[in-house]
């Protein structure tokens, strides 16, 4: 039998791409969307809690700071010129994403199991968020986060390929809707466990109760079939190493930088929103109290979570076959009508700014599945889970590496949180204009990825 008569493992057609879901693909499917619900908890739990560790931790009648974190304080102290704790504070979220976006790109190039690669991750950070609780000093605490990031990067680039290659393109932007609901629901819940769990059994208990979830999560993946890469698309996906020279094409793929630099504007806003919201509705707007804000906070995520989430796949989806850029169009819009929603909260009383927040919010996770989409579209398989890798380690580095701590210190030098809210809105402005920017190149973007393949 020649080459072109050779029947394609897994049932696809040389030269042609699957227009089907794979055999498994809605089990993967339910698994991973599991799996980033409890990510996103694990996350967004530490932010619930974040007044009651500067108590704990800073408070009067707290225990000394260790050398390490003496020294942190007295250098920001120097740096701000004025009290430095919130943004020292703010350095529990950015060591767990600088080390998230340090190792994601190496777990990124293993060749082992995607499936394995999973299950150690999720492992890993469930364990790594209990030895939170444990901590007995802030270094340590910063320590544990350390070890969560990791178990997170081990995750975050993989998950995307694996549902990249159970689902085709035609139907992936609804998909990845689906799988980034997970974002939404799952800050959500990390913030109203925190906030119940905390005000009745302590800080500590939020971190001891994300721990069992996450292990049997891990146990399952262990189970799960490994999907053949690049099964629905036309030719080779298996995995390479990453070169300079496929940093050069990613470079040169206008989609992938416009799309990436988008999302580095959107990380900002929200990793710098979810992380100081709470303290920032409670002590500089006294609109409640810690628990009772993280339940209204949480309850708008859910709800402006799953609304623009949905809705920003299915409608990018909708569009495609009549704008070619539909997945860049949507986002940017979104963005571009939340920047006002985002900058009168500063200004707007409670109640009625918890409107403002909410359609902030569902502005935000409108482009959730459009931009992840945009990321798998206009890359080849064998590159893909690098490139999503790349992503991570540009959106973070740029995003909320540095927006809890920027946030922080603008706050200890002003005394207020409000001119940091306005930044983050004049940001999502910019971010979609980036994204409409990028409509003009997606169509020819995708299909490139799609030829290089069956070449």
């Amino acid at each position: 039998m020649s080459d072109s008569k050779k029947p394609a493992e897994n049932g696809v057609a040389d030269g042609a791409a699957s227009d089907a879901p794979r055999p498994g693909a809605r089990l993967s499917l339910a698994l991973l969307l599991a799996i980033n619900l409890f990510n996103y908890i694990d996350r967004q739990v530490l932010s619930a809690v974040v007044p009651d560790l500067r108590s704990h931790f800073f408070g009067a009648g707290a225990e000394p700071p260790g050398a390490f974190v003496q020294f942190l304080l007295d250098g920001l102290g120097r740096l701000l010129g004025s009290d430095p704790h919130n943004a020292v504070i703010g350095l529990l979220a950015m060591i767990f994403i600088v080390s998230y976006m340090l190792t994601a790109p190496l777990f990124a190039l293993l060749k082992t199991k995607r499936w394995w690669i999973i299950a150690g991750g999720v492992a890993l950070w469930s364990l790594a968020s209990g030895a939170t609780g444990l901590a007995s000093s802030f270094g340590l605490l910063l320590l544990t986060r350390c070890f969560v990031g990791i178990g997170e990067a081990a995750y975050g680039p993989i998950a995307p390929t694996v549902i990249s290659d159970l689902y085709p393109v035609k139907s992936r932007g609804s998909v990845m809707s689906w799988f980034y609901l997970a974002i939404p629901v799952g800050s959500a819940l990390g913030f109203v466990l925190g906030g119940v769990v905390g005000s009745y059994w302590g800080w500590q208990w939020a971190f001891f109760v994300v721990v069992p979830p996450g292990i049997v999560l891990a146990l399952l993946c262990l189970f799960m079939r490994e999907p053949a890469r690049g099964q629905t698309e036309a030719g080779d996906g298996a995995q390479h190493g990453f070169s300079r020279k496929d940093l050069r094409e990613l470079v040169a793929n206008p989609s992938y930088v416009l799309d990436t630099l988008g999302m580095a504007l959107m990380t900002f806003a929200i990793g710098g929103i979810a992380f100081w919201m709470p303290l920032y509705i409670t002590e500089y707007r006294g609109a409640g109290n810690l628990a009772e804000v993280n339940t209204i906070f949480g309850s708008i995520l859910v709800v402006s979570g799953l609304a623009g989430t949905l809705t920003g796949g299915w409608l990018a989806d909708r569009l495609r076959p009549r704008y070619s850029g539909s997945y860049f169009l949507v986002s940017g819009v979104a963005m571009l009508v939340g920047m006002p929603l985002c900058l009168s909260i500063p200004f707007v009383p409670f109640p009625w700014a918890w409107l403002c927040i909410f359609g902030a919010c569902f502005c935000l996770f409108f482009n959730t599945g459009p931009t992840n989409t945009i990321l798998a579209n206009v890359t080849r398989p064998s590159l893909r889970a690098s490139a999503f890798a790349l992503n991570i380690l540009v959106i973070h580095a740029l995003g909320d590496v540095i927006s809890p701590l920027v946030l922080g210190a603008i706050t200890d030098v002003t005394g207020t949180m409000d001119l940091a809210i306005m930044i983050v809105a004049i940001l999502v402005g910019a971010g979609g204009l980036l994204w409409l920017w990028g409509a003009r190149y997606l169509e020819r973007d995708t299909e490139a990825a799609t030829k290089s393949v069956e070449s």
